[in-house]
């Protein structure tokens, strides 16, 4: 007998009806997800939050009066033990920034197909962070600027051994495009080999760097100077 997957209890969070009445329709064709709620305000949603204590939150960033990067501290306050992944047309990488720093696991564009969508939530929920292959290089981008008034001095000494020297130069070259935020598909075409072949190295690059997202991988690419 197959098991039954434990649900995944959804707030959707936007200041458009029609659109959350059809995410909300299309999340409930997965059988995994139920919508307990929506809201369409930063108001609305904190106390809808609070009272349906639900397993993540979908945020739209645009919204009237406080906008959902704000929103995100009292929102987690409410429903302490929720995820929250950002599903925004916003492409700002102060947006993604400031979305992660005050406690999103993630940021979506809304351009995101249904089964990429339904993918990024399971990962959420695994504990993952999720970001849309389009902003992770304006997430190295943003890592960069936030990191560059705190600079070490020339007399710093000499950082120890990187985790990127365990990588070939094909993994060095594939990391640099990924810290572009270049897809695979992209990386592929850029150095002439197969998708497939991408998609390996990708996943021996995530093992040697000991992390679980493309976006960690590119923000180590970031810190040693790749991209």
């Amino acid at each position: 007998m197959t098991a039954t997957l434990p649900k995944i209890r959804i707030l959707v969070v936007d200041d458009h009806t029609l659109f959350r009445r059809g995410l909300t329709a299309l999340l409930q064709r997965d059988p995994q997800f139920e919508v307990v709620g929506d809201a369409g305000d930063a108001g609305e949603a904190q106390r809808r939050a609070q009272a349906l204590r639900p397993d993540l939150i979908l945020l739209d960033n645009h919204l009237p009066g406080v906008n959902g990067v704000d929103a995100l501290p009292a929102l987690l306050e409410a429903a302490p033990g929720a995820r929250v992944l950002m599903l925004t047309v916003s492409e700002d990488e102060h947006d993604l920034a400031a979305a992660l720093r005050n406690g999103a696991c993630g940021y979506l564009l809304k351009t995101i197909e249904g089964d990429a969508l339904a993918m990024a939530i399971r990962r959420a929920m695994r504990g993952e962070s999720v970001v849309s292959e389009e902003m992770t290089g304006k997430l190295v981008a943003a890592y960069r600027g936030a990191a560059a008034p705190q600079a070490a001095p020339a007399s710093t000494p000499a950082a120890p051994v990187s985790r990127l020297d365990a990588l070939s130069p094909r993994e060095h070259e594939i990391l640099r495009g990924i810290a572009l935020g270049q897809g695979n598909k992209e990386i592929a075409r850029t150095l002439g080999i197969a998708e497939t072949t991408v998609k390996i190295h990708v996943q021996h690059i995530l093992r040697k760097l000991d992390v679980s997202s493309r976006v960690h991988a590119a923000v180590i690419a970031a810190e040693h100077g790749l991209g």
